[in-house]
């Protein structure tokens, strides 16, 4: 069964890091972009990093100083690393699949097999 299942989502405070997992399992994990998405409450699903087959790897603006991802092909698994959280980071991030590493707004209904997200909450 085709599957991406998120972990590691927590309630933090502002300045400190967190690690999220993206699992996979049910197709050749290998081939795929694995992507990061988040949506905060009352706001449309946004890219935030993603990583390619090849393990090149694209940030938004707003975390690329931050964020940083990473794929253990191993393991079938994605890792977000995302350092000196603020309270806009907050919402349900979610892994998807794609053939290549597109984060754009155009591009998110484009992405397969998403997850079910995991909540990050950034409060103090």
């Amino acid at each position: 069964q085709l599957q991406l299942v998120e972990s590691g989502g927590d309630l933090v405070q502002p300045g400190e890091s967190l690690t999220l997992s993206c699992a996979a399992s049910g197709f050749s994990f290998d081939d795929f972009a694995i992507g990061w998405f988040r949506q905060a409450p009352g706001k449309e699903r946004e890219g935030v990093s993603c990583i390619s087959s090849g393990g090149s790897t694209k940030h938004v603006d707003s975390v690329k100083d931050r964020f940083s991802i990473s794929r253990d092909n191993a393991k079938n698994t994605v890792y977000l690393q995302m350092n000196d959280l603020n309270l806009t980071d907050t919402g349900i991030y979610f892994c998807a699949a794609h053939d290549g590493c597109v984060l754009g707004r155009a591009y998110v209904r484009s992405w397969s097999y998403w997850g079910q997200g995991t909540q990050v909450t950034v409060s103090s």
